[in-house]
């Protein structure tokens, strides 16, 4: 799966926040390649800006780093804050965008720390399961709520469920699935997934430790 680095102006750079996190905890790359299942040069290319990663490999890297996964998106050294009356205000077209082969992504509300769920806008791109490639899993549940166009579903329990304008399909992350664009056009949704709590045990951390990518782009 190609991915293309993050052009959004005025945001921090993800590589300049995730070495700030290894490194404020004294970790090397390795080991942070054994806690999250990320190969050394992943890491290494993401810290020097040139790769991005999916939303199930960036959950891979916060777990690994005992971070909430927004706070990747944070400048360094920014101070966390512990309110519990919180809020956010979404504007149109703005966000934390991400884009892959299968997917664009724009992160909602990359400002707020230690979210314990994380709104997504996607676009869907890929067509069919040879294109998207092995199924996505990571921890937590999420929902996805159709905008635009129209979206097969694919899991790896269930026969797929396609779904228009106003369909919603609630998941566990921990199983392999796929949104594919199923129609002519643009296919949008709202993609909510909980979020990663830093506090999580080892066990947790676990899920995904064993991972290792097969290749890369």
């Amino acid at each position: 799966m190609m991915e293309v680095l993050d052009r959004t102006a005025g945001r921090p750079s993800l590589g300049e926040s995730v070495r700030a996190a290894r490194r404020s905890q004294r970790l090397t790359l390795k080991e942070v390649s054994a806690r999250s299942g990320l190969a050394v040069s992943t890491l290494s290319k993401v810290e020097n800006g040139q790769m991005s990663l999916t939303y199930d490999k960036l959950l891979a890297l916060s777990e690994g780093l005992r971070v909430n996964v927004a706070r990747l998106f944070e400048m360094p050294g920014m101070p966390h804050r512990s309110v519990t009356a919180r809020r956010g205000v979404s504007r149109a077209k703005e966000g934390h965008r991400v884009q892959t082969d299968c997917y664009d992504y724009l992160y909602q509300f990359a400002d707020i720390a230690r979210k314990r769920m994380i709104p997504i806008l996607a676009e869907m791109h890929a067509r069919s399961l040879a294109e998207f490639g092995r199924l996505i899993r990571h921890a937590g549940e999420e929902y996805c709520y159709v905008l635009e166009g129209r979206v097969a579903v694919h899991t790896e329990f269930y026969a797929p469920d396609l779904l228009g304008p106003g369909d919603g399909i609630y998941l566990d992350s921990s199983m392999g699935h796929a949104y594919l664009n199923a129609g002519e056009g643009t296919a949008r949704a709202v993609v909510v997934c909980s979020g990663v709590d830093p506090d999580l045990d080892a066990a947790l951390i676990a899920l995904l430790s064993g991972r290792r990518e097969a290749s890369e782009s």
